[in-house]
């Protein structure tokens, strides 16, 4: 129901106004009436109406005086003027007011009513147009975003595209960036994730991002316009933290490429130097923000000779060294990394040094190392490449050293029992062991013992002996220094042993005798 104000200096003509009409059958309620222009005025202040009724001729403030605060301070209120006077002036002035509707005194309520009725209906119609228009615009807001999502991809894909584009969406955006540059920055995710990912990301930088002007996903990429900034640094500063909000909230790392600035219509150019830089993410890594300065003066020859001779890292494999062969690979790796060469090419070189890795495995992990070059094909970085490249190559090491430590625990077991087995022998020493009981190196037999037991050969040998001349002492009580120096090998030469027996057991051997 609209709402009527009633406004007439005559009591009577109010009254009888507001009783016989019939307001409710005009889609309206009357929700108040004045005496004057004044009041009329002071009551829209506080609860405007719909429709105003109102004589011309009051004390105060008169009707045309108050269809023109009306028409300058309430527009949307109609206004019915009632008059006893036909002149044409008051109609005339009336109508600079936008007073459609104006009735002579004495009027009928029917031709209130039908006055009524009309502006109603005008009111509808108005209510109307004006709710389509708001529908309108909602549903303009709704898919503008979209729109300039859509721009900005055709805008840096298609080459159809052309300035004449850019002006049409500059003027449909409200874009001014006449005299200004701008930037792109190119977000790529790492690793599995989903569509939702891509659009948290999009909002994070939005957010932070002070001069963004367009957005839009594009493949599985994020791509970001923004103002150049007077300061890059600046600029640095709020795409790291973008990353960092990024990884902190989803677990997720993001690789960040940053073109050179330049005028918006350049935006395709300005594309592809971000798709260029984001490349060399294979050697520069994951979560790093690269720009064109990372990558001039790295374009070399595809041809040029990549040279590593890899027969340490073999041996040190097949030794089972893996300290000594993590560092060869890091030097591969980095090597590699200088040559920046296509990806294609660098992956090549990697397989060609895994497989010969692999050919040192057991037959029958042969078959699942191979499997992993599908992996490795996969692979995006070289971080990554090098990551994986080390894991097979580990546990290629750990198979080697738990072969060689097998292998090495066996002869140093036979150099224990030879120990054992020979105390009274007088010849008994590394030398003779490798070359009359072993037929082995005397020095790598050494470091295989010294391994093995944390001794020297001969240090070894004097406390084996001293602790089998304190378990005789113990069992014969009786028994002669000289006789002990025979049996444990030290000839016809007991001064020497008492020596040795006090150096490792703290006395001689004939205090050991009292003193048990």
């Amino acid at each position: 129901m609209y709402k009527v104000l009633l406004v007439d200096d005559e009591r009577i003509i109010l009254d009888g106004i507001s009783n016989v009409v019939n307001w409710e059958a005009a889609g309206t309620v009357l929700a108040g009436t004045a005496r004057n222009g004044i009041e009329a005025y002071e009551f829209v202040k506080q609860n405007p109406p719909d429709i105003i009724i109102s004589d011309i001729k009051m004390p105060g403030m008169d009707g045309l005086q108050l269809a023109a605060k009306m028409f300058e301070e309430y527009p949307q209120i109609k206004l019915v003027l009632l008059s006893g006077f036909s002149e044409f002036e008051y109609a005339r002035q009336a109508m600079r007011y936008k007073v459609k509707h104006y009735l002579l005194k004495p009027c009928n309520e029917n031709k209130i009513l039908e006055a009524l009725v009309e502006l109603v209906d005008e009111l509808n119609h108005e209510e109307q147009r004006e709710q389509f228009v708001r529908n309108m615009r909602y549903g303009l807001e709704k898919v503008l975003p979209h729109v300039k999502e859509q721009f900005l991809k055709e805008f840096v894909t298609n080459k159809t595209y052309g300035n004449c584009d850019w002006e049409y969406y500059r003027k449909l955006f409200d874009l001014d960036l006449q005299n200004r540059k701008v930037r792109l920055i190119l977000f790529q995710l790492e690793g599995h994730f989903e569509f939702e990912h891509m659009f948290a990301v999009k909002n994070i930088a939005e957010e932070l991002l002070q001069k963004n002007v367009l957005s839009s996903t594009v493949g599985g990429q994020v791509l970001i316009v923004v103002e150049d900034a007077e300061s890059v640094s600046e600029l640095y500063d709020c795409i790291h933290q973008i990353r960092e909000t990024f990884l902190r909230y989803y677990k997720i790392d993001l690789t960040i490429a940053l073109s050179e600035a330049d005028e918006i219509i350049r935006a395709r150019s300005l594309y592809k130097q971000t798709l260029e830089c984001l490349n060399y993410r294979f050697y520069l890594g994951e979560g790093s923000l690269i720009t064109k300065r990372d990558i001039v003066g790295v374009e070399q020859p595809e041809l040029r000779e990549f040279a590593y001779d890899e027969d340490n890292l073999m041996l040190q494999i097949k030794a089972g060294l893996w300290e000594e062969a993590n560092k060869e690979i890091d030097l591969f790796f980095q090597k590699l990394a200088g040559l920046r060469s296509n990806i294609s090419t660098s992956k090549s070189y990697v397989i060609q040094l895994l497989m010969a890795i692999i050919r040192l495995g057991n037959a029958d992990a042969m078959v699942n190392y191979r499997d992993h070059l599908v992996k490795l094909m996969d692979l995006e970085t070289l971080q990554s490449i090098q990551t994986f490249f080390k894991e097979v190559a580990s546990q290629i090491t750990l198979s080697h050293y738990e072969h060689t430590k097998n292998k090495h625990c066996a002869i140093t077991d036979k150099v224990l029992d030879i120990i054992n087995g020979h105390l009274g022998n007088t010849e008994l020493s590394l030398n003779w062991v490798a070359h009359q009981m072993l037929y082995m190196n005397s020095d790598y037999l050494g470091k295989l013992f010294k391994k093995r037991t944390g001794e020297k050969f001969s240090n070894y040998v004097m406390k084996v002996r001293i602790a089998k001349a304190t378990e005789l002492l113990e069992q014969k009580s009786d028994i002669k220094i000289f006789e002990l120096a025979e049996m444990l090998g030290f000839g016809d030469n007991p001064q020497y042993f008492s020596q040795v027996f006090k150096k490792y057991a703290g006395c001689t051997p004939s205090e050991y005798i009292k003193a048990t």
